[in-house]
This record gives C-alpha cells, structure tokens and sequence, in this order.
C-alpha cells in the first residue's frame, strides 16, 4: 500500500524526494547536505529547479499562516533546494570546502 502524499496534488514528480528533503529546520537541513554524496543532491537539485517556478507559483497563492502539512512540506523542499544549490552550483561537492568543521548554529528558529 502507497503511503499518502507528504506533498500538494500537482507535484507528485517530487514526491521521491520529500522524505529525505522536507525538513523543518535549518539545522536539519545543513546536516542533511554535509551528510550526502553529490550523487545524492544532484537528482533532487534537477527536479526541484524543474519544478522551483510552478513551486513558488502555487505557494504564493497561499496565505503562510495558513498553510496545511502538504504545502509546509513543499516549502520544506524548497528551502532545502536552496541548502544544496551552492553545493551543486558553485562548490560541486556537498561540504562546503576550506572550511573545516563548519556547523551552523541558530539561537532563534521562528516557527510555523
């Protein structure tokens, strides 16, 4: 049996990659890069920038303080887009280079 969909109708074509991107936090988000191979960020950098326009599109028709669990998880997903475009535009590796142990660490997360 299909799990329900984490994401709105229309973007099934992401649905593959909302367990693994749709992540709340920051944090959540930097360690979900750093942990990952660019054969990992690659594939969901392709379809979510295929889908980031159509993405916005629909969640600027929304008010965010009314946003249901599926169009949360879109907004996840393209947060965490924008988390792995450096890494796969710039830096073409996940960690971000000469650095060292780089960590983020955020004292305020405002949430939803």
């Amino acid at each position: 049996m299909a799990s329900a969909p984490m994401l709105p109708d229309g973007f099934s074509d992401l649905e593959a990659f909302a367990p693994t991107w749709c992540l709340a936090t920051e944090a959540e988000r930097f360690a979900r890069r750093g942990a990952s191979t660019m054969d990992d960020l690659q594939p969901f950098y392709e379809a979510a920038m295929a889908r980031l326009d159509d993405a916005r599109s629909y969640l600027d028709t929304k008010d965010i303080d009314d946003l249901d669990e599926r169009d949360t998880n879109l907004m996840y997903l393209l947060f965490s887009l924008i988390q792995i475009s450096f890494s796969v535009e710039l830096w073409r590796q996940a960690k971000i280079p000469d650095t060292g142990a780089a960590a983020i660490d955020l004292w305020l997360e405002a949430p939803l």
